[in-house]
């Protein structure tokens, strides 16, 4: 439900960082690790579904439209996802 504008205190410019300011450019990455790098918590941190289903809602639209700075690797077990990183 929308909320009035003068019920917040702190506005910030909604900002995304560049992929190489988020990934280091010799590692690989599975797109949950993505995910939780983009909001600053630890690629390793256990998150309650929710949490991460949240996370990927973001990462994913943000992968896409950086796709260009991807490369891809297949994961070891079909049952695993892929690995991302930079081109």
């Amino acid at each position: 439900m929308p909320r009035p504008r003068e019920e917040f205190d702190d506005l910030r410019d909604f900002e995304f960082r560049e992929p190489d300011e988020v990934l280091d450019d010799e590692q690989m990455y599975t797109v949950y690790e993505i995910a939780r790098l983009l909001q600053g918590v630890d690629p390793d941190r256990e998150l309650d579904v929710e949490t991460e289903n949240i996370l990927l809602d973001w990462a994913i639209p943000w992968m896409l439209d950086h796709s260009e700075a991807f490369v891809f690797a297949e994961p070891d077990d079909e049952n695993e996802p892929g690995y991302y990183g930079l081109e």
